[in-house]
């Protein structure tokens, strides 16, 4: 996000000038197109008008060193994004603008919260993308749900906050559009800080990565294997605790995006007898998987525990469980058509259409059409760090994770609808401190105590050696799924519970030893997962209990719930100092990424 300082009034607000920064840093990549120089950098719009999407120019290797560019990669983009702003700009990594939608100037150039697109009562449509495609998006998830949307995220009760909370800032006066009654009509929740655009969720932002898998099984295992990780490294990477200018009694943004796209009719959501509508549909377009997808053998029926929704297409050449994939995406209606490609035939586009706009805790990506690029897989849940170190720490323990998967044919399956209940839990304030969450017992599915039989390793990379895991020896399939997982704490997931359960950090660690790396860059891979493990026990805090906890403690705050506009300007000025490596702020870092 783009942040600009207004030190006179003590404002932090969000800059609707990307535009004009996307196009030199869009400059600087065709120049080094032109140039046949390898490009660093990729920069595309995104849904807010205030945010850069940044990525690597190309994909990084596959060796292990190669992982290691991540973090320079990262310190590059963010001094190129940087070099083309004005002096009272920054750009800020952090997951949610804690004062979008509040009462007063939260955007500069500053607008009233008026437009035709999302009809809001506190944004206005300058605050979107104005490609056509994004106004659309949101016009259209309105239109096709026959109301706003309405988010509504718990408030956190501090000693002062009003029992019950009714939120004095809703202009439920306002008779501009026909929905400006829905907040008055119960769409605005007590005791919850209500939103009512698309921007609440789609403007935030996260650490997503996407892996390229040797072919299409190995694909399909990684999209089902870290299925469970995504609630465990939402809640690991939590840093959303501020809604509407309010503290929010979560941690995490994900699900105030599921309800900003949540374009389901009264009779999708389950409200209204079935009538005009096909389906009951579960969830938002935007939530955790539905279903696995992988041929291997240790996925069991009883796994795929969510009785599935699926439209009729023909598929020809695919298996019944990636059919059942495929079927499910295309429940949904596409929300953006351009017009000149109604009648095309490309199925690609079509599929890609549906694909793009079902955005899920995992997705699994074919290769484009006329493309080299092969099968991918994109984790997409976890939450965007303040510093360069911590996002490359939480990227790189994902990609070694991938590593073991494959290497030591380890077994995350549990019920799907397991992995449902984890995404609530992580939510919850202080998951990583506080809750437990449902996760394998055995994650070698020949041995008895989860240890590793070294002729397993796969310590060269190639495609060839990747192991799967087989049936239990005699075929032997009687256990009861119940009795395969239970819940653990993250500290026990990660750091390991004994002799009970060794914990991904050591599975690493092991995978490590058995390869062959140099001194240095074994040395600065430790860094990473030593931080990991300290984040999950609670050696650390999580940027949510970080920021939580300086709005508590700053000497303007009334154990309201309520961040004024000098309280964001410190938090986003203390953001900034922390990403600069001017503030040390060990609560968070414990001295971790300093000089790194």
């Amino acid at each position: 996000m783009v942040v600009t300082f207004d030190d006179e009034n003590k404002n932090a607000k969000l800059s609707l000038r990307v535009f004009e920064i996307l196009n030199e840093l869009q400059k600087e990549e065709e120049a080094a197109m032109q140039n046949r120089e390898l490009i660093g950098t990729s920069w595309k719009p995104e849904f807010g008008r205030y945010m850069l999407e940044g990525t690597p120019g190309f994909p990084y290797g596959g060796t292990l060193k190669d992982i290691l560019q991540v973090e320079p990669n990262m310190k590059f983009r963010r001094q190129l994004a940087a070099k083309y702003m004005k002096p009272n700009e920054v750009p800020i990594t952090i997951a949610s603008f804690p004062r979008l939608g509040c009462q007063g100037q939260f955007l500069e150039p500053h607008y009233e919260p008026r437009g035709e697109a999302s009809r809001s009562l506190f944004v206005p449509d300058e605050v979107i993308n104005p490609h056509a495609r994004f106004p659309t998006l949101a016009a259209n998830i309105r239109k096709r749900r026959g109301s706003k949307v309405a988010i509504n995220m718990p408030i956190f009760h501090d000693i002062k906050t009003p029992k019950p909370f009714i939120d004095p800032t809703i202009p439920k006066d306002r008779n501009l559009f026909p929905e400006d009654k829905e907040a008055a009509e119960g769409a605005a929740l007590p005791d919850h800080i209500y939103m009512d655009a698309m921007v609440f969720g789609m403007g935030c932002c996260c650490l997503q990565i996407t892996f390229q898998a040797c072919n299409i099984e190995e694909a399909r295992r990684l999209y089902d294997q870290l299925a469970n990780m995504g609630p465990i490294m939402l809640a690991l990477t939590a840093a959303a605790p501020i809604y509407r200018g309010y503290l929010a009694d979560v941690d995490c943004r994900w699900n105030v995006i599921a309800g900003s796209v949540d374009d389901r009719t009264k009779e999708e959501r389950g409200l209204e007898p079935l009538k005009n509508d096909r389906f009951v549909i579960n969830k938002s377009r935007y939530d955790s998987i539905d279903c696995y997808i992988s041929t291997d053998k240790t996925l069991k029926p009883e796994y795929n525990d969510l009785d599935l929704c699926i439209h009729h297409v023909l598929l020809l050449g695919i298996d019944e469980l990636l059919a059942r994939h495929v079927a499910h995406l295309f429940i949904r209606d596409p929300l953006v058509i351009f017009k000149e490609l109604v009648d095309q035939n490309d199925d690609s586009d079509h599929f890609e259409n549906i694909q793009s706009t079902n955005w899920q805790t995992m997705r699994f990506k074919p290769p484009p059409p006329n493309s080299n690029i092969g099968w991918r897989v994109e984790f997409r849940s976890m939450e965007i760090q303040i510093t360069d170190f911590e996002n490359a720490a939480f990227a790189v323990f994902i990609v070694l994770l991938t590593r073991v998967i494959l290497s030591y044919g380890l077994n995350f399956y549990i019920p799907i609808s397991k992995v449902d209940e984890n995404m609530m839990i992580a939510h919850k304030r202080d998951a990583v401190l506080n809750e437990k969450f449902w996760f394998r017992k055995n994650l070698f599915e020949n041995e008895g105590n989860n240890g590793i039989n070294g002729e397993s390793l796969n310590t060269d990379g190639s495609c060839e050696e990747h192991h799967t895991n087989t049936q239990p020896p005699n075929g032997d399939t009687s256990t009861s799924i119940e009795d395969e997982y239970e819940q653990m704490s993250i500290n026990e997931i990660i750091n390991g519970n004994g002799d009970k359960f060794p914990g991904l950090i050591t599975l690493i660690f092991r995978y490590l030893d058995s390869v062959n790396i140099d001194i240095e860059s074994r040395c600065k891979l430790g860094k990473y997962l030593e931080f990991v493990s300290k984040k999950a026990g609670g050696k650390l805090q999580t940027t949510a209990r970080w920021i939580r906890e300086f709005v508590r403690s700053h000497p303007k705050y009334q154990q309201d719930s309520v961040v004024t506009q000098e309280i964001n300007y410190d938090l986003m000025k203390m953001i900034d100092k922390v990403q600069k490596g001017e503030e040390n702020a060990p609560e968070l870092l414990g001295g971790f990424g300093i000089n790194s």
